[in-house]
């Protein structure tokens, strides 16, 4: 790696320091807020804005414009990293965090599908387009931002209350759901009461805004901006800096890669296993998320401070290698302990689907393509968490502990007859699919597990807005550790809830979707192994690849 000539930065008091950590990991709480709570009103909105009679296939409609965000994450970073590195780091995040505000807003004030049909899904998709791209600019600018305050032996600890605001983030959209349910009436918040959180927006903005508009530039791109020494185009610098093309790949692969498919596994998929397959009350879900989600805040920051000792990569790996561990177990463990009724019944009285064609087809209804009658069955039964094995057979049967369940005519017509006919059939041979309220042993046990893998993701992420700023050179910093970042969290992690969605509907197994983040996580591990150095942190300039 080339020697690059050190700006001389004016030393932050410490007040400044504290302002500058308060203000960042406030403004990054408010975006990533504004971001998650499409995700954790996702069971309202399929309803909301997509009019498809399939449960599963509005779900991941919902997904799928959820991802539609993250996909544009990556232009985002493209756009607002080269503003960062032209213009300063705390104009761009100014702008960034206007736009998400605006966005979320927005989508509050949509009309549902009922009063003006497709144009209702069109309209989220342009304002999940709009918070995408804004997203893309706000978490390399506020890390780096608060990176170039804080002194080398405490960036670690510093940065990690950016890594722990995104978590605050998901924490606040659920309180705010919280909040509503407990102040208006449950038919009246699925009816219009969902849009309060995305109009609460406009008031974090103010206090963003409010906030962030006290803070001074960047000592560091101050320093660069006095001496001339700004990147003439960021992003084409970014690919031709010497050596920084494997860096990007390192931090794309080997660290975005790991950190985003663990943080959405830990967070949305628990989510998404409780209420859905699981069948757990919502509000008991929320209730549950929301205190576990303010302690693993707390991990962030231990991770942040450990890794100023033990070095960046150590933190990761052993997330990382644990993950591959533990991640079948905790979600088995998560299973047993939110509807224990409906794992004994499942070993008890085992499902057998014997038929013909028995593959799902999770889009069928979408492109108006037929679904096999064996096809039907099996996505009522993977909807309702259901675990089956498939027969080959000339004839359909269904089959409960050896009992043959008589299949009405009328549920291959009628999708909602079907769930309910084979639910109430079920539930004769000991399936429970009505709303679980685990007891609180079990609660315990599930808060247990959402912990663990919590502390698996900030083993993973607590120490990398530390490690990406390092890893780059300050003209190009936004840039290069904004470009990787947006594209490993926007299609590796923020496709994992419709690929993992896809995958559990395609083959009925309701764990099977935890092989993509499996997957990614053992790739990354070999690409992390091999690109980022051991040892204590280093500036930029005193390392070495």
């Amino acid at each position: 790696m080339s020697e690059v000539a050190k700006p001389a930065v004016r030393e932050p008091s410490e007040k400044e320091v504290r302002l500058v950590i308060g203000a960042s990991s406030a403004g990054t709480i408010f975006e990533w807020y504004d971001f998650f709570i499409y995700g954790t009103l996702a069971y309202i909105l399929k309803d909301a804005f997509y009019n498809v009679e399939n449960e599963t296939l509005g779900l991941l409609l919902v997904w799928s414009t959820f991802a539609v965000g993250f996909a544009f994450r990556p232009i985002g970073a493209v756009l607002f990293g080269y503003l960062g590195d032209k213009l300063g780091r705390k104009y761009t995040f100014l702008v960034t965090v206007t736009l998400m505000g605006i966005a979320t807003a927005g989508v509050g004030l949509i009309p549902t599908v009922d009063t003006i049909g497709v144009v209702a899904p069109i309209i989220v998709i342009f304002l999940r387009v709009i918070q995408g791209l804004a997203l893309g600019g706000e978490y390399g600018g506020a890390a780096i931002y608060v990176a170039e305050h804080a002194p080398p032996e405490k960036r670690g600890f510093y940065t990690s209350f950016i890594q722990a605001s995104v978590a605050g983030g998901f924490v606040l959209s659920i309180a705010v759901v919280l909040a509503c349910r407990f102040l208006i009436p449950e038919d009246d918040f699925a009816a219009w009461g969902w849009r309060v959180p995305f109009l609460l927006s406009i008031i974090l903005l103010g206090i963003s805004l409010w906030m962030r508009l006290k803070l001074s530039e960047s000592p560091v791109f101050q320093a660069m901006k006095e001496e001339g020494t700004i990147a003439g185009n960021p992003f084409i610098e970014s690919f031709t800096y010497p050596g920084n093309k494997k860096r990007i790949f390192v931090a794309l692969f080997g660290i975005a890669g790991i950190l985003t498919t663990i943080w959405y596994t830990a967070f949305f998929s628990s989510m998404s296993f409780l209420r859905g397959p699981m069948h757990v009350d919502d509000l008991t879900v929320e209730l549950i998320l929301f205190f576990a989600g303010l302690i693993v805040m707390s991990f962030y920051l231990v991770i942040g401070k450990w890794s100023d000792t033990v070095g960046r990569k150590k933190p990761i790996m052993i997330g990382a290698v644990l993950t591959l561990i533990l991640l079948f177990p905790a979600f088995w463990g998560l299973g047993a302990f939110a509807n224990p009724g409906l794992e004994k019944a499942a070993k008890e009285t085992p499902i057998v689907v014997y038929g013909s064609e028995c593959t799902t087809d999770p889009f069928a209804e979408m492109f108006n393509r037929d679904q096999t009658r064996c096809g039907k069955v099996l996505e009522t039964l993977t909807a309702s968490g259901v675990t089956y094995t498939v027969e080959p057979a000339a004839e359909l049967l269904l089959t409960s502990g050896g009992e043959e369940i008589a299949l009405d005519e009328s549920w291959f017509t009628d999708g909602n007859a079907r769930r309910d006919g084979i639910r109430a059939a079920l539930s004769e041979h000991g399936f429970d699919f009505s709303k679980q309220q685990p007891s609180a042993a079990n609660i315990i046990g599930i808060v247990a597990v959402l912990l663990l893998l919590g502390m698996l993701s900030a083993l993973t992420y607590g120490s990398v807005a530390a490690l990406l700023c390092e890893m780059f050179p300050p003209s190009i910093r936004y840039s290069s550790m904004s470009i990787p970042y947006h594209i490993g969290a926007g299609y590796l992690g923020g496709f994992l809830p419709l690929i993992a969605g896809v995958i559990v509907a395609s083959t009925g197994n309701i764990y099977s979707g935890l092989w993509y983040t499996w997957g990614v996580v053992a790739i990354g591990i070999v690409v992390l192994w091999w690109g980022v150095p051991d040892g204590p942190p280093r500036d930029f300039e005193d390392s070495h690849g």
